[in-house]
């Protein structure tokens, strides 16, 4: 008899991406060891810096043992609303010192309380800020358990962004403006790409700007941390797509005759896949892993994609090329090969003026390309036959009569050491003229063969690639093997489904029901499925709708949109949709004034407090101004609307919220995450919400002890 097999569930979709989301790239698959076991030490690393003279003779102490210190937490708060402004204010008075818990009895890290936050000089309007203590300890220590809930909810809510410092330095000096076409062309996990979005929507007085960010990465499973991030902003002038950056497609767009053009973009941000050596302080597991030969390995796809950045940028359109590495080879020798090949259609611009009081060095314009055993070159000639394949021509600096035609040391480089960051490099590239190469001719072959290689198969369920072999022969039929398609498209993605006119079935009593203004246009709501009930409708700006109707046959789209209304079939409603909170801010100016209900302060403390009750207040606990406002409104989905009346403050609180009136009672609409950030900006308490994750811990095993006792 064979041996009885234990039966093992299937694991659903949901499951199999987690995994997947959460699987550990090649770097990682050596047993783990605690950061504390770690030896944060490179004899090679230490060798081959020196020679490069990144880092002074009188300054390499200081850096060397910086690098062996863990990275202290950093955020931003987002936006310019006078909610960023609030928020703002009470983070600039006591608040850090406030939710530090000083009852340290229970404490066995034996942290230090003294967490000495300061704001960065760099960052606009003091919106960037640095905690003097790691994120490791702020997650391990019961001192720091209301900093840590702080930190989840206000990002959560996406009303503050946890990045490290020198990462947000590359977005300041692209400079974005809120009519720019803007690519990010590496952009997961999407930090950088939330500050892309707020510089779109920097006027709030326009709540769906003329500008967009195209998002775009490599790998299928990042581009969904892209959409997490991107969600938090609640726009609908992003893009997020799934191409491979070095050989990006073209993208048309509509020109006001009716034809169509391929789009350049005014801003491109290239933060390059690199050895990711300076995030040694958020990962020491890169000690003992880093040689010299990665950086070499990497100069190739990235000179490759900083050449396709500058083909897809307009004239006088700008790029950023940054890395998150110090290595020349990786940096200064990639931007010296391309701005010889330009031939004075690229040049390198001075940005420090855009980030006042960032400490950083210039680029370096001599460097020694070295092998994996750490033999340095010199000059090409000097390399052996057998590592030609390693050291490459264009890796060697420029003579030294010629540096500086290429001004190299317009570059930054931003040190650990100096204000106690990462490693960081960034440089400026402008595009003067047409690239010697392009030609109108070629932009075409390129649109051309894009959509001979990716075409798009239309099924019952939306869209699925098909990558075809590529041969000289009759290609008709040949596929890749089942197996290969799969790992090369990802997921299957949902379709995009746009309000194709006025009579679209769901429309019309959605209009009626808001009163939703002309100005808005329905074809710019989609949906995401091609049959069945409509659950949920997402808006995109014109622009945005016009690039998926003209590229969706060849380019790999993954998401869209900002949720707008969701469906709510409760009985005797004459709308079956609900406001959603994320699209608010884009669909508030076309919604009727019926809908929006002026509240009183203690109306909305009250409203906000009982959010998880299961019996919201009733309308006659209210004001009497609300209760009268609120007689003559139809039971659904509305807009209440909070703002002080506290004339002597310069940026008095003003902030619209969904709610839903009912036959007797009303209530919010709204994340547990916003009802925080909300009554912390009314500074009202919101300990009910307050989780101490120690104590429950504790509790529960005290109680799994009774019950083992018992």
């Amino acid at each position: 008899m064979g041996r009885h097999r234990r039966y093992k569930p299937k694991k659903n979709f949901a499951e199999k991406r987690r995994e997947k989301l959460t699987k550990k790239d090649d770097w990682d698959r050596e047993p783990h060891r605690s950061y504390s076991e770690i030896i944060r030490e490179n004899k090679d690393f230490e060798s081959y810096y020196r020679a490069q003279k990144i880092v002074s003779d009188h300054e390499w102490n200081s850096f060397i043992q910086i690098m062996k210190e863990d990275l202290p937490t950093a955020f931003r708060i987002t936006g310019s609303t006078t909610e960023t402004k609030t928020l703002l204010k009470i983070i600039q008075g006591d608040f850090f010192n406030e939710i530090v818990n000083t009852d340290c009895s229970n404490d066995t890290n034996n942290v230090s309380i003294d967490i000495q936050p300061h704001c960065l000089p760099f960052y606009p309007q003091g919106l960037g800020w640095q905690l003097q203590i790691s994120r490791k300890n702020i997650r391990r220590s019961e001192h720091f358990f209301k900093l840590h809930n702080f930190l989840i909810a206000e990002t959560n809510g996406g009303n503050i962004s946890r990045q490290e410092v020198v990462s947000m330095v590359p977005p300041l000096v692209l400079d974005v403006k809120p009519w720019h076409k803007v690519l990010d062309m590496c952009a997961a996990p999407g930090s950088k790409t939330a500050q892309l979005i707020e510089m779109i929507h920097a006027n709030e007085r326009i709540p769906i700007p003329e500008g967009f960010v195209i998002a775009n990465d490599l790998d299928n499973n990042r581009c969904y941390m892209l959409v997490h991030q991107a969600k938090r902003l609640n726009s609908p002038n992003i893009l997020i797509t799934n191409h491979d950056a070095s050989v990006m497609p073209n993208f048309t767009v509509s020109k006001s005759d009716g034809d169509t053009e391929i789009l350049k973009y005014d801003s491109i941000l290239a933060d390059f896949p690199c050895i990711l050596i300076f995030t040694m302080r958020k990962n020491p597991d890169i000690w003992s892993k880093w040689n010299p030969a990665n950086g070499n390995n990497l100069h190739g796809i990235q000179y490759r994609i900083a050449k396709r950045g500058i083909e897809m940028l307009a004239v006088g359109g700008k790029m950023v090329y940054s890395t998150c590495s110090l290595n020349p080879i990786e940096n200064e020798a990639v931007l010296h090969r391309l701005i010889s090949e330009a031939d004075g259609s690229v040049e390198l611009e001075d940005c420090k003026d855009l980030v006042p009081g960032l400490i950083h060095n210039p680029g370096v314009t001599h460097w020694l390309p070295a092998a994996k055993n750490l033999q340095y070159f010199h000059c090409w000639e000097d390399v052996p036959e057998e590592l030609k394949t390693q050291i490459r021509p264009k890796m060697f600096p420029p003579a030294k009569k010629d540096s500086a035609k290429y001004n190299l040391d317009k570059c930054m480089r931003i040190l650990p050491h100096h204000q106690n960051t990462g490693g960081f490099f960034v440089a400026v590239l402008k595009k003067l003229k047409l690239l010697p190469w392009e030609n109108n001719a070629q932009i075409e072959n390129s649109v051309r063969e894009q959509s001979e290689l990716y075409p798009i198969k239309e099924i019952a369920d939306g869209p699925v690639k098909e990558e075809k072999k590529k041969n000289f022969g009759d290609t008709s039929g040949v596929h890749e093997p089942q197996r290969k398609r799969k790992k090369l498209s990802g997921y299957r993605e949902d379709p995009f489904i746009f309000f194709n006119d006025e009579n679209e079935d769901v429309w019309p009593s959605i209009r009626e029901f808001y009163s939703i203004s002309d100005k808005l246009h329905p074809q710019c709501l989609l949906v995401r499925c091609r049959e069945g009930k409509r659950k949920n409708i997402y808006l995109t700006s014109p622009q945005i709708r016009d690039i998926i109707i003209n590229n969706e046959d060849h380019i790999k789209m993954i998401n869209t949109g900002v949720k707008t209304f969701v469906r709510c079939d409760n009985k005797n409603m004459q709308c079956a949709f609900r406001l959603a909170q994320e699209g608010l801010k884009s669909i508030i100016h076309y919604v009727g004034e019926h809908r929006k209900i002026q509240v009183s302060r203690d109306d909305i403390i009250m409203l906000l407090q009982n959010i998880n009750n299961n019996y919201p207040p009733e309308i006659t606990k209210l004001a009497v101004e609300t209760q009268e406002k609120l007689k003559s409104l139809v039971p659904g989905s509305c807009i209440l609307i909070y703002e002080e009346n506290n004339v002597e403050k310069i940026h008095h609180l003003k902030f619209e919220i969904v709610g839903w009136r009912g036959t007797i009672s009303l209530r919010v609409y709204i994340p547990v995450c916003d009802t925080i950030h909300y009554l912390r900006l009314l500074e009202e308490d919101f300990s009910m919400f307050e989780k101490n994750k120690f104590q429950l811990n504790r509790n529960e095993e005290t109680k799994k002890s009774e019950e083992k006792n018992s």
